[in-house]
């Protein structure tokens, strides 16, 4: 299977630019309820993925309370903790199943690294369940057996 089949495309992804700021990438994360949002350069590419704790941990260490200042901090300022491991669109499934274990969305790049959407982990759930009611099979005892 093509993890095409999955993704969310660029367009309809929300995601900030690196160069945006943190009271732009706070209004954005609030609007959808995201506690991580992915983040592309001015030229496209992939360039992490910015969390809540992020947030915290990087004004707290930068401002100690002058709040003025987010105004004029862009995202590529703030220290992230990790980023969340992108894909490349060729790649196989299992290695984004892999990924996916590990994080609530998969970012998806090309060959140039330009990102391109994301896998999102509730998307292949889904698949799996669905496929599963297919064919009637159900979990007992920590293995499927059929209907």
């Amino acid at each position: 299977m093509n993890i095409l089949y999955f993704l969310t495309p660029k367009s309809e992804t929300a995601f900030l630019n690196a160069d945006s700021t943190v009271r732009q990438a706070l209004e954005k994360m609030r609007f959808y309820g995201y506690s991580a949002i992915p983040l592309v350069d001015g030229k496209g590419h992939y360039a992490g993925t910015i969390a809540e704790g992020d947030f915290l941990w990087g004004l707290m260490d930068r401002f100690q309370g002058e709040i003025h200042d987010l105004d004029h901090t862009m995202l590529r300022d703030i220290p992230r903790r990790h980023d969340l491991q992108p894909v490349h669109i060729d790649a196989q499934i299992d290695e984004m199943l892999e990924r996916a274990l590990h994080q609530n969305f998969v970012p998806v790049v090309d060959d140039n690294e330009i990102f391109i959407g994301i896998v999102r982990r509730q998307d292949i759930l889904q698949f799996y369940l669905d496929a599963m009611r297919k064919t009637e099979c159900h979990w007992r005892g920590g293995q499927a057996v059929g209907a």
